[in-house]
C-alpha cells in the first residue's frame, strides 16, 4: 500500500514499501495517487539523522528499564556504575532494544559504529530499523541520544528521492532553525525502511 506522508507546510512524500516512490506537494501528491493512505504531521519532514556515537550508546552504556528507575534512573549508565552491574547476553540485548527505541524517539535512522562487537547488542539493533553505517570523521563530542546535544555538527541520512531508501523523519518545529535551537526531543515520527517504527503518543 501507498502512504503519503505530508508535513505542515504541506511537502509530502509517498512511501511504497522501503522506498519513496514520488515526493512533492501534499495536492501533487494525492492528485497522482488518489488511493493512498495520508498521514499529516505537525511541523517538518526532514531526512532522519545519524546518531555519531553508536558504540558508545548500545556497547558501552546501559539503559535502564523503566521498572528499575527507582533504583538506576532513566538516563544511560556508563564507566564505574556500568562495570557494577551483573551484564550478561540477555540484559545487554534489552538495553540495546531500549536504546534504538530512544534513538528513534529522536528521529534517529543510522547510528555511525565501528564494527558491533557484542551479539546480543548486533542482533537488537539488525532488527530495529536503525541502519548501522561506519563511522564518519575522528571520534568526539559527547555521546547522547539527541545529536544535536553532542557537540558535533549534525549529520542527515541520504536525500529524501524518489527511489531512495524512505528512511525520514518528523520534527514539531516550524523550521530547521528550530530544530537546532529545541533538539532532537521534537521528534514526532521516524520512519524507516518505509516503516513507522517510531510514533510519539
Amino acid at each position: 500500500m501507498l502512504t503519503i506522508h505530508a508535513d505542515s507546510k504541506g511537502r509530502a512524500l509517498a512511501v511504497k514499501g522501503a522506498w519513496i516512490a514520488d515526493s512533492g506537494s501534499l495536492d501533487e501528491l494525492v492528485a497522482v495517487h488518489p488511493g493512498a493512505r495520508v498521514r499529516k504531521w505537525p511541523g517538518i519532514l526532514t531526512p532522519g539523522l545519524i546518531n555519531l556515537h553508536g558504540n558508545e550508546l548500545l556497547e558501552e552504556a546501559y539503559h535502564p528499564d523503566p521498572r528499575e528507575a527507582d533504583e538506576l534512573g532513566t538516563e544511560p549508565i556508563t564507566g564505574d556504575a556500568l562495570a557494577a552491574l551483573a551484564m550478561d547476553d540477555a540484559r545487554w540485548g534489552a538495553s540495546a532494544r531500549r536504546g534504538v527505541q530512544r534513538m528513534l524517539a529522536h528521529g534517529t535512522v543510522r547510528a555511525a559504529c565501528e564494527e558491533l562487537r557484542n551479539r546480543a547488542v548486533r542482533d537488537a539493533v539488525h532488527r530495529s530499523g536503525v541502519a548501522v553505517m561506519g563511522r564518519i570523521g575522528r571520534p568526539g563530542g559527547v555521546p547522547a541520544l539527541d545529536p544535536y546535544a553532542s557537540g558535533r555538527p549534525v549529520e542527515f541520512a541520504s536525500p529524501r528521492e524518489r527511489n531512495s531508501s524512505a528512511r525520514f523523519a518528523v520534527f514539531d518545529v516550524r523550521d530547521e532553525a528550530e530544530l537546532v535551537e529545541r533538539g532532537a526531543g521534537t521528534c514526532v515520527a521516524t520512519v524507516a525502511e518505509g516503516r513507522l517504527v517510531y510514533r510519539r503518543r
